[in-house]
């Protein structure tokens, strides 16, 4: 089966060190990115996390709506199918209420928590989850727990890697480089094990807040 990512950029900004790596200084931020990540397959265009359209407390440039940003890439709303929330932070699922018509994937706990900061209009179709869902060949949705109590990943498997979407269990390819976990989790134990499993060769991790080189690549 034929399978597409495009990587949807649509804001930049900054970050303290400290929150992107554990033990980073407090006193420096480095330059992020804001992502969505649109997989296309035969018969479903799965959406991976909604983005957002504010961001208290963040200096964003170059921003554009993520509706916005997908329409350049040539899809509009009302083409995704999939709506895959990684976690239920703001900026991964402020714009959920932007995509009506997709059956949105969430974590029990996160939709928890979405539901409590209405984040989640009651015209969206859920499907809960607890620790895995698989949505079609190819594209599964795990939970990790290390971020967020629910925050979960999507691989996608391809002939020579499997693709992962990290969400925010890893904000910067560094991390996986020096194996230091984000300094945002709620359980470093399993922010570590994400590092340790994930920056194997086999792997190809693609970030909500780091530049990625995928670009519509046909998998």
């Amino acid at each position: 089966m034929s399978i597409t990512i495009h990587t949807v950029q649509y804001a930049e900004s900054f970050l303290r060190e400290d929150l992107i790596f554990r033990g980073g200084s407090r006193e420096r931020e480095l330059p992020i990115v804001f992502c969505l990540y649109l997989i296309e397959t035969e018969g479903k265009k799965i959406l991976v996390d909604a983005g957002c359209k504010t961001m208290p407390g963040f200096d964003i440039r170059n921003f554009s709506s993520p509706v916005e940003a997908l329409r350049r890439e040539g899809f509009s709303p009302e083409e995704i199918t999939d709506l895959v929330i990684t976690h239920a932070h703001h900026d991964h699922i402020e714009c959920a209420k932007d995509f009506p018509g997709a059956l949105v994937h969430i974590q029990r706990e996160e939709a928890a928590r979405a539901q409590k900061r209405q984040y989640l209009p009651t015209e969206l179709t859920l499907n809960l989850f607890d620790s895995a869902f698989h949505i079609c060949e190819g594209v599964d949705v795990l939970c990790i727990g290390g971020h967020s109590i629910g925050s979960s990943i999507v691989t996608v498997a391809a002939e020579h890697t499997t693709y992962v979407i990290a969400g925010d269990e890893c904000y910067k390819q560094e991390c996986l480089i020096r194996q230091i976990p984000t300094g945002s989790s709620v359980c470093p134990e399993k922010s570590q094990a994400f590092i340790q499993t994930y920056r194997a060769p086999e792997y190809t991790v693609l970030l909500a807040h780091d530049r990625n080189k995928t670009k519509g690549n046909q998998l």
